[in-house]
């Protein structure tokens, strides 16, 4: 069966090889956010590109990071564009919404000041964010620009998977609409935007963190749209791997949290609704890829009862 599908694959579905070196570089970049604000969050206010005055927005961020990296890993290991459209468009407009948020926020950035860390860390920050979003944008092009069969849906999603999954997104969407816009004229003090958000940021970390949102946001609508969870492993993985590390996040520094506060009770359950829906479709997928797996016997006793 394997050799069958290789034969009817779509020559316009393949990974280009600037896609994969770009893979690459989200792989070492989003490692460096991994080391540098997960597992150095209490220092981030000194090793860091710009001043980060509480471990819980580092940990968010490093958390967010390191599910970049998980996407970067998975996504090095597919072949076809279909099967990683949806986290390349979602970096893509996570790279670009950050630069926004770098252009207006340089000054909060330790370009000349801080520690030798800090100020290398910014200077790094400053070129990433001012020129990967343009190789994000190459890439995609590049291969969206290139037409492809239709593809059937082997796995389609269902309903209340389709319903969970916008209801989730448009939440993430407006939370990080909120943090990003609202801080866009703040600029020396703690975002006063962000009321509703569990704990204080400053408005380059209210950007940053709202452009994660958005780009999640965007990922769950991409996904109701492309609907076939035997191409969504990746992003089922990473929406997982996200909402399971913002929630170890929260725990790990619960004395920065209000337990009193219903926003953050509200921050939960969406996390934990992100967790179960990422699960569930990680689950489905990886039960498709475990069918292409089988026997040929089997998979194509498999193929005709669906």
């Amino acid at each position: 069966m394997r050799v069958l599908e290789a034969e009817n694959r779509d020559p316009a579905d393949e990974v280009r090889p600037g896609t994969r070196w770009l893979l690459v570089a989200f792989l070492l970049l989003t490692f460096l956010g991994l080391n540098q604000l997960l597992v150095l969050a209490d220092v981030a206010d000194r090793y860091w590109a710009w001043t980060i005055h509480t471990e819980m927005t580092a940990a968010f961020l490093g958390a967010a990071y390191t599910a970049g990296f998980v996407l970067s890993v998975l996504s090095l290991r597919q072949d076809r564009w279909s099967r990683i459209r949806v986290p390349l468009l979602t970096v893509t407009a996570f790279t670009v919404l950050t630069s926004v948020a770098t252009v207006v926020h340089a000054h909060r950035l330790h370009l000349m000041e801080g520690g030798p860390i800090a100020r290398g860390a910014a200077w790094v920050w400053l070129a990433v964010y001012l020129i990967v979003p343009l190789l994000c944008a190459v890439v995609v092009y590049r291969q969206e620009a290139v037409p492809r069969r239709a593809l059937a849906h082997r796995r389609p999603m269902p309903q209340w998977l389709r319903v969970l999954l916008g209801v989730e997104g448009a939440i993430l969407f407006v939370a990080g609409a909120v943090l990003f816009g609202g801080a866009l004229t703040v600029h020396h003090h703690m975002s006063t935007v962000g009321d509703f958000w569990p704990w204080d940021v400053t408005p380059l970390s209210s950007m940053v963190i709202g452009a994660w949102l958005i780009a999640f946001g965007l990922a769950s609508a991409l996904v109701i749209q492309q609907r076939d969870l035997a191409c969504l492993s990746v992003s089922a993985v990473t929406y997982t791997v996200f909402g399971v590390l913002e929630l170890v996040a929260v725990i790990w520094h619960w004395p920065q949290v209000s337990a009193s506060d219903p926003w953050l009770w509200g921050y939960l359950a969406v996390l934990v609704s992100v967790v179960l829906t990422g699960g569930f479709g990680w689950r489905a997928a990886r039960s498709v890829d475990d069918g292409e797996a089988a026997p040929a016997g089997a998979q194509g006793r498999t193929e005709v009862l669906g």
